[in-house]
């Protein structure tokens, strides 16, 4: 199974990633991780997507990012699932301030090891306005409509518990 989850900042893709990948017995990719080394220097471009390619030669993946040159269109095309978290801007803040209170003053597991955890308001103005230009919003709308067949597009908690569920029991009847 071949799992690629996409979204807004804060929207819960890592958590979502580790939950998936779990199930299948493997370890995520985080996108940010291969993205930024200690430090949040960011990684040259080549040296990331060559991780990603290794990463998409495995049967079986979870990758979680929207980085486009880490190899998106080849991504998706290759993914079984799309999962794109559509939630609120509010929502999405909520959580990215939860996730700066869980984790203050320490790295995260989706992130490189020495990235310790931030909030700034720069960062919450990405979170609800900068991260949702109206070309984001355009190319997230262009992958669903690209892959209906298997995007899942999750618009909160209670439809991502649904969309489990109902993966679960798919899973048992096969």
């Amino acid at each position: 199974m071949k799992i690629a989850i996409i979204g807004y900042s804060g929207s819960g893709k890592s958590t979502l990633a580790k939950r998936l990948a779990k199930e299948l017995g493997i370890e995520p990719l985080y996108l940010d991780r291969v993205h930024f080394l200690p430090g949040w220097v960011e990684r040259d471009h080549e040296s990331a997507r060559e991780i990603v390619r290794k990463e998409m030669l495995k049967p079986d993946w979870v990758i979680d990012g929207n980085y486009t040159h880490m190899h998106r269109e080849e991504r998706l095309r290759e993914a079984d699932e799309i999962i794109f978290l559509n939630y609120p801007r509010i929502s999405c803040l909520l959580r990215a301030l939860k996730r700066y209170r869980d984790f203050r003053g320490d790295s995260r597991d989706s992130i490189a090891n020495g990235c310790i955890e931030r909030m700034n308001w720069e960062f919450a103005w990405w979170v609800l306005c900068k991260g949702r230009t109206k070309a984001r919003k355009c190319a997230f709308r262009d992958i669903v409509r690209r892959y209906p067949h298997k995007t899942a597009v999750i618009k909160n908690d209670h439809e991502l518990e649904h969309y489990l569920q109902t993966r679960l029991q798919n899973t048992k009847a096969n």
